[in-house]
């Protein structure tokens, strides 16, 4: 499904110049764009969301902690994934950060082969929310397309009902549940019932 560009960038976000450094030159080895920020400040400064990312933030940084950055990003409207970077004084902040919902922690000096593993495991999850985010998103847009007696038969449909249920609850004939029944297949563009089914469960669950 990848597009935005597709190979994956991710943001180092790290004081120390010898690491950022070092962090995008096995990045780059690894296949990764990289962009690398001194603070947290100048990432949020600087930050553009025009791909599928990553977030490597070390956790004790002068200014704003990563932690701090990790817990303000929705603010910004930044939904990638971080893995947090810490010292083996910090295993207590890195806790913090996975329950405010870091995708991993990795500690100081890193181990190359974990944080590229990290790193391809959280991209790849974002990858699937961003392909359940379109999906539902396209979702709506069929939908918007029904008619409010179509909603109301794809919802009794949905619930599993049969066409003369639907026709006794709307008052309508089983012919014209049939006839509305094909328009929202095709408004839908639904091959099958249980396809049909499955998008009115997604829409309500995203609801």
């Amino acid at each position: 499904m990848r597009r935005m560009t597709d190979t994956p960038l991710v943001f180092i976000v790290e004081d120390d110049s010898s690491v950022r450094h070092s962090l995008r030159l096995l990045l780059k080895t690894a296949g990764f764009d990289s962009q690398a920020f001194a603070s947290a400040e100048d990432f949020l400064a600087g930050y553009k969301p025009h791909r599928l990312s990553c977030i490597v933030v070390d956790v004790r940084m002068p200014g704003m902690s990563g932690l701090e950055l990790q817990r303000i990003l929705p603010e910004y409207g930044i939904d990638a994934p971080v893995i947090v970077m810490t010292g083996h004084g910090d295993i207590a902040m890195a806790v913090d950060a996975l329950k405010a919902g870091a995708a991993d922690f990795i500690e100081k000096p890193c181990d190359e082969d974990r944080l590229l593993s990290g790193i391809r495991e959280a991209i790849a999850k974002a990858e699937e929310k961003a392909g359940r985010v379109a999906e539902l998103s396209e979702l709506r847009r069929r939908l918007a397309l029904l008619t409010e007696r179509e909603r109301e038969v794809m919802d009794l449909a949905a619930a599993g009902h049969q066409n003369k249920v639907i026709g006794m609850r709307l008052g309508i004939s089983d012919r014209t549940v049939e006839v509305h029944k094909g328009r929202i297949m095709q408004k839908m563009e639904a091959r099958t019932s249980s396809e049909l089914i499955r998008m009115a469960l997604t829409l309500e669950q995203g609801s």
